[in-house]
């Protein structure tokens, strides 16, 4: 028995050593982060002087040559790039509408959601039927819906407290709306812009269309311009609705992920990826979605190298390319890795915005979710309170199918569908403190990865 008892005693002395040394080191990286960190200036960079970088574009080009050449300069083990080909949609030149009463045109804003066709030069103008989901635009059948422009108009649930949860209960009628739609004979769509706030900054993002269907121009219409057409509509359901727009899809372009690694020391053939999506939409400077994730994991990788931590396991900073409309770049890492026999243990995505850390949702068996379980009272400090099973990422999502657990980084959510896929996604917008925090907490739980492993 007496044997027994020293046996626990080591045992739980040596796993309280262990934590205080992790605890050490976790207030070393904040410490390092919030003092010495560059992810704010980078992203000033990336979204002044780069800007918008839709995939395909000078834009894009430009984010992969500045991104390798800011992590060649930290000095990281290797840095290269991954081919990939991505679509190349193009919006031409600026989106025009209004509302036509019959007495009065009112100018909305709208813009070309992307992938849309354009309309014809002279645009498209139509009667409206307004609809709040696909089953009643169904009810309504071919012969109220042949030949006019369909709204969607369904909002974004505000009773949700995840805006994300929200974000996925409307976003279907933005991506599959103008199929619907041309089912049953429209010319058009109209969709409500995915935001719960009450603006004139309409919101694009990515559609697409269905085999066999027409394909009919859709675009997005900021919530004020929802509500004003809907209220028109029922004072005068003879109204019709003017669009033009003058986008198109060129040929696939070359483009490429970018990666920084620092070489495990233990255990170099095991990998953790960090990363976000370099490209972003054509209308903003595309600060929160997702300038944010792309210069805090390179900043994960510079708070290492700036602390002497030599980590076990080879760390990767990736910025993947094409996540905004066809997550090509994201696809092509895990074919790449499949191809060159890796092993990636982990992977952790930033694509949420550059707000206050609230944790990480977990991908993985409940045996792998369980691991990660006692780092919660060492990230608790910190703020990281929401570290459960939950998604993990758009771009890391192909590595699941090798077995590797996904770690999404969960921010504070409410304000970021303020700013999701609209001009006003600038740098601004963006806390210099929120965003070092966020930094520092994605390189605290890599640290405990790298250490304890899953």
């Amino acid at each position: 028995m007496k044997k027994i008892i020293t046996l626990l005693l080591t045992v739980l002395v040596g796993y309280a050593q262990a934590q205080n040394a992790d605890s050490v080191a976790i207030r070393k990286i904040y410490n390092e982060a919030l003092s010495n960190g560059k992810s704010y200036e980078w992203l000033r960079y990336l979204t002044k002087q780069v800007g918008p970088r839709l995939s395909g574009s000078t834009g894009a080009q430009k984010a992969v040559d500045w991104t390798k050449q800011v992590m060649e300069q930290q000095g990281f083990d290797r840095v290269f790039l991954q081919d990939v080909m991505v679509p190349h949609w193009v919006r031409g030149a600026k989106e025009e509408a209004f509302i036509h009463t019959g007495k009065q045109k009112i100018t909305v804003p709208i813009v070309a959601l992307g992938g849309s066709v354009s309309t014809a030069s002279k645009g498209v103008e139509a009667g409206v039927v307004e609809v709040k989901s696909f089953p009643e635009l169904r009810a309504l059948g071919a012969d109220k819906v042949k030949g006019k422009i369909v709204f969607f108009n369904r909002p974004m649930d505000p009773t949700k407290i995840n805006t994300f949860e929200a974000y996925s209960g409307a976003v279907d009628q933005r991506a599959n709306g103008a199929t619907e739609a041309a089912k049953l004979g429209a010319i058009g769509a109209i969709v409500r812009s995915m935001t719960n706030v009450h603006d004139d900054n309409p919101h694009t993002g990515g559609m697409r269309y269905g085999t066999g269907v027409p394909l009919i121009p859709t675009a997005a219409i900021s919530t004020n311009g929802a509500d004003l057409l809907s209220k028109n509509l029922i004072e005068n359901p003879g109204l019709t609705f003017y669009f033009k727009q003058n986008c198109e899809s060129l040929p696939d372009a070359k483009s490429y992920n970018v990666v920084g690694e620092i070489k495990g020391s233990e255990k170099p053939d095991e990998i953790i990826v960090v990363g976000g999506h370099l490209d972003s939409w054509d209308i903003a400077e595309g600060a929160h979605d997702d300038g944010s994730g792309c210069v805090q994991a390179i900043e994960v990788l510079r708070i290492f190298k700036s602390l002497g931590i030599k980590p076990k396991r080879t760390i990767r900073a990736v910025m993947f390319m094409n996540e905004e409309n066809g997550l090509r770049g994201g696809v092509q890492y895990a074919d790449l890795a499949k191809k060159n026999n890796e092993k990636h243990i982990a992977a952790v995505e930033s694509d949420a915005g550059g707000f206050t850390p609230r944790g990480f949702g977990i991908v993985g068996t409940p045996e792998q979710r369980e691991k990660v379980m006692p780092w919660k009272p060492l990230l608790a400090p910190y703020g990281l309170l929401e570290i459960a099973a939950g998604g993990g990422g758009a771009d890391i999502g192909p590595l699941a199918q090798s077995g590797t657990v996904l770690f999404g980084f969960k921010p504070d959510s409410q304000r970021y569908f303020d700013y999701h896929h609209t001009a006003v996604d600038k740098f601004e917008a963006v806390s210099q403190r929120e965003l070092e925090l966020g930094a520092a907490s994605m390189a605290a739980l890599v640290y405990l990865l790298d250490q304890h492993g899953l």
